[in-house]
């Protein structure tokens, strides 16, 4: 059972990301589209190499660069690195795609459009299929369900959303949850873990956050509070939120983008 002190400490943080979060919004208002074009595509490419850091795949700033210009010739021993990203890029797309329809809760539907935009060569939502296995060597060491289970937990997962108290709670919270769910659930043979963070992505972007982008220096502690109760996932989730927009709102105030924007080689 949480503290007090821990209450309040996840009550302070929250309070502190819904007003840099409205600043940020008041900010991106009154720029020009370029100037908004141009804060996208460095977060998105801030978004694609820390997600995949978590993931033990450190990404060079040329890897990065050519799978996302189209037009540049690149070393065909890289391309499936390249498809990767690029389909990573298209699955972030779907992200914001969804994220515009306010309406309605994730469901099962959504969930598999965005795994399947997300795995190169898989495309259609009708192919994807769940883990048949438990895998001996993987990244995460959390406990996560077996096979069979796993339809029954994905099924138990989108009737809690679409309940009031799912409804009721702080989109913050939620979208913490929501991820500490699938990731115990770990529904796929590959990508679970960039799934379950663009799907607590889209949760926070429906409800006028930012994305909330887990940096790569805070790895080790993102695999340990897998581990925990997720109460130390949402104050790592609003903690990196806080200071991917606290550093936008300095180098659009301030002009210091080395330092402060969110970059995909910051830090």
């Amino acid at each position: 059972m949480r503290s007090p002190a821990d209450n309040n400490g996840i009550t302070n943080v929250l309070a502190r990301v819904d007003r840099s979060s409205a600043r940020l919004r008041d900010i991106l208002q009154e720029l020009s589209a370029d100037e908004v074009h141009d804060f996208q595509e460095k977060l998105l490419q801030s978004w694609i190499y820390h997600d995949n850091a978590l993931e033990g795949i450190v990404l060079t700033h040329n890897e990065l660069r050519c799978s996302l210009q189209q037009d540049i010739m690149i070393d065909v021993t890289l391309m499936p690195t390249f498809e990767e990203i690029r389909a990573h890029r298209a699955a972030i797309e779907v992200v914001y795609e969804y994220a515009t329809k306010k309406r309605g809760t994730v469901d099962l539907d959504i969930i598999k459009k965005i795994y399947s935009t997300l795995t190169p060569n898989l495309g259609d939502p009708r192919l994807v299929r769940y883990r048949k296995d438990t895998p001996l060597h993987r990244l995460y060491f959390h406990e996560i369900a077996p096979p069979e289970k796993i339809s029954y937990r994905m099924r138990r997962l989108i009737e809690w959303l679409g309940t009031a108290q799912a409804k009721n709670m702080n989109p913050l919270k939620l979208a913490a949850k929501v991820h500490f769910r699938l990731m115990h659930i770990y529904p796929f043979p590959k990508g679970s873990g960039k799934l379950a963070r663009l799907v607590m992505n889209l949760i926070l972007l429906r409800n006028g956050y930012q994305p909330s982008i887990i940096h790569a220096t805070e790895r080790q502690r993102y695999y340990d509070v897998l581990r925990s109760p997720h109460s130390g996932l949402t104050r790592l989730i609003c903690e990196s939120l806080l200071n991917s927009v606290d550093g936008t709102i300095r180098f659009f105030e301030e002009g210091t983008m080395q330092s402060s924007i969110p970059s995909a080689m910051a830090r």
